[in-house]
């Protein structure tokens, strides 16, 4: 059987970097978005983010790919880094939510995730590009995700099996791990496809 969702432990921790998480990545879209209005008001201008060919803002917000949904995307990040912050704050001051709130917490989060993979792979692949606000709002969405996902799992607040529940449980704890073995990943592919090293030495 679930477990009563307002019955189980407060995820203080959770919480806590939910809030951290969520103040980083509004900074980094608040900075993106102020970039881009610089930008739009004197296209001459240079971004204070742009410090080579290979690792820029410019590019990144000037593409296509930077304004998907016909404006900024840094817009989108102002927007929604204030869930993560709003839902931990809650939770530290002992709010407990129904499970269809951490159901649409969570479907947020993985759309955030899907769109984040896909921005990497425009960056490295067709972009040529590294933009440093940008992999500042990568590197904590990527374990805001991991961290929430295992959460609904091992609370069976997402209907899962014993076993899946027990290995989400498990894998909370190296939540830090996995996210640095995904931003490997993401180093080894910029590697392989722009040569980040060989540019910088």
């Amino acid at each position: 059987m679930s477990p009563d969702v307002s019955k189980t432990r407060r995820p203080t921790a959770l919480a806590v970097w939910l809030v951290i998480a969520g103040v980083v990545g509004w900074w980094a879209a608040f900075s993106l978005t102020m970039e881009r209005i610089h930008l739009l008001m004197d296209p001459d201008a240079v971004a204070s983010c742009d410090f080579s060919v290979l690792v820029q803002c410019t590019a990144n917000l000037e593409s296509w790919q930077g304004q998907v949904f016909g404006f900024p995307n840094p817009i989108l990040g102002l927007a929604g880094w204030v869930a993560p912050i709003v839902v931990g704050m809650a939770i530290l001051a002992g709010a407990r939510f129904a499970r269809w709130f951490w159901w649409l917490f969570e479907a947020g989060l993985t759309l955030a995730f899907a769109f984040v993979i896909w921005l990497i792979i425009q960056s490295i692949f067709v972009l040529g590009t590294l933009c440093p606000w940008c992999m500042v709002t990568w590197i904590v969405t990527v374990p805001t995700y991991y961290a929430v996902t295992l959460h609904v799992l091992r609370t069976g607040i997402l209907p899962a099996p014993g076993a899946v529940r027990r290995a989400a449980g498990t894998l909370m704890g190296w939540v830090p791990l996995l996210a640095v073995l995904s931003y490997a990943i993401v180093a080894v592919l910029a590697q392989v496809r722009l040569d980040v090293l060989g540019s910088l030495f």
